[in-house]
């Protein structure tokens, strides 16, 4: 049997065809969608825990000298590892809520996969979390169909997180082939994420059209134009189809990140000086936020970073403020931060103000927000998003017959807005936000394995 399968930043999804008909597969009770979030007691327990309670043999050499760090760690440790101790989605995100101290809590591995300079240990352990991640989506829905599914298509980005462009993408797709395949999957394709959303919105098409697809997700922003309609349905060869293709790694995620720290941080001291006159040095408050930079949440949570904001705290001319952000830095709040970002983002998409309330320490802070607050906050990753357009149609030297947008943060107001001021003329549509890509990966994935 085959899936197509959205391993997302955000959330992750799976689907297959029925009768030419796309079925949505149940994941969590009856939730097509699983928050992509993962807890453990500790980093090092997700590797012995895939060995142990999974059954599951790393793949490398670099894999087996995890492992075996791993199992030397726990045991020094005094853990033994248990299928009981790792969560996966909403119940990761609200355990890791309720005590973040005591948790090792990862959200959107996908956003670090194309990350180069790490050691190869740190690339097996990123191997790691998405094989135990894949496996129990894999297990839930093979449950669910009480069936093996042995293919899958899997959505990727026209360009991961990473600097490194194609090399970037490389490393990328390695490390979530090999984890699929270790996962169980005997066949896997990909497919680039924005194509797969084009794919469904086609088969609501009776007349061919130039589309112009937006995919804004939690962690990309990909855009094609691409020639659909009934001329092309059911066609396995789409490459002359494709007119413009870019994308980068801006998505809801970043849109989070600046909500929180243009509206947040200045009540952790960004922005104040320290008793010198000079300002409090700004990567403070931005690497503790940055939850999809891998390397910048390890500087920022290290000991010696929290004696160097302890010193700050001496000398600051707001040392109540820096004071929070030494409650960050001990209580491992910066994905709590961003958490509340999100909801207020959300909440303005649909009402005129909204205040968030940040508990730090014993203290309970509230901010009060509005949706042009929300709209300055986020200027500098929705002007990215507009580029993008412009250089797909400057790509394709076309105008679109019309725009398809879709992904999670696709939804809010201020993207639509900046999408129509682009091409304000040309007719918007959009279908389901969430499920548009699994839709359509699962299409590709009743051709490929047909």
């Amino acid at each position: 049997m085959a899936i197509g399968f959205d391993f997302g930043t955000s959330n992750c999804s799976v689907a297959h065809i029925i009768d030419k008909q796309v079925h949505a597969i149940p994941l969590a009770q009856d939730e097509l969608y699983i928050p992509s979030t993962m807890c453990a007691p500790s980093r090092e327990y997700i590797s012995e825990y895939i060995y142990r309670c999974l059954n599951i043999s790393p793949s490398d050499t670099a894999g087996e000298n995890l492992l075996r760090r791993a199992i030397n760690i726990n045991q020094q440790d005094g853990l033994e590892v248990h299928s009981d101790e790792v969560f996966f989605g909403q119940e990761a995100l609200d355990l890791y809520l309720d005590d973040p101290r005591h948790v090792y809590y990862v959200k959107s591995p996908k956003s670090f996969l194309g990350i180069i300079g790490l050691k190869d240990t740190q690339l097996a352990f990123f191997e790691d979390l998405v094989c135990a991640m894949m496996t129990n989506i894999k297990q839930k829905a093979e449950a669910k169909l009480a069936a093996e599914i042995t293919e899958t298509v899997i959505g990727r980005p026209v360009n991961f997180h990473g600097r490194k462009g194609d090399e970037s993408n490389r490393q990328a797709l390695s490390i979530l082939n090999k984890a699929a395949s270790r996962a169980g999957f005997k066949h896997v394709e990909f497919q680039f994420e924005p194509v797969a959303a084009g794919l469904d919105y086609e088969a609501t098409l009776n007349t061919d059209k130039n589309v112009l697809i937006v995919d804004i997700g939690g962690g990309t922003t990909d855009c094609s134009m691409i020639q659909m309609g009934p001329r092309w349905h059911g066609k396995f060869e789409r490459n002359e189809t494709l007119l413009g293709h870019t994308g980068r790694r801006t998505g809801g995620n970043d849109l989070d990140i600046f909500i929180t720290f243009r509206k947040f941080m200045p009540e952790f001291g960004f922005g104040s000086q320290q008793l010198s006159g000079l300002p409090v040095p700004i990567p403070q408050f931005w690497n503790c936020i940055a939850i999809n930079d891998v390397e910048a949440q390890r500087k920022f949570y290290t000991v010696e970073n929290l004696r160097q904001i302890k010193q700050l705290w001496k000398n600051s001319g707001h040392p109540e403020k820096l004071n929070r952000l030494i409650h960050v830095h001990q209580d491992t709040l910066g994905h709590s931060l961003v958490r509340e970002a999100e909801k207020a983002k959300i909440a303005l998409a649909g009402q005129e103000s909204h205040s968030a309330m940040l508990t730090i320490g014993k203290e309970n802070l509230m901010i009060p927000l509005t949706p042009e607050a929300i709209t300055t906050a986020i200027e500098e990753p929705v002007n990215k998003i507009k580029r993008l357009i412009e250089e797909v149609l400057v790509q394709s030297a076309i105008k679109p017959d019309v725009i398809y947008i879709t992904g999670g943060s696709a939804r809010s107001p201020i993207l639509r807005e900046a999408i129509k001021s682009v091409l304000p003329n040309t007719e918007i549509v959009s279908g389901n936000y969430f499920g548009s890509v699994t839709a359509g990966l699962a299409r590709w994935a009743d051709l490929c394995f047909r």
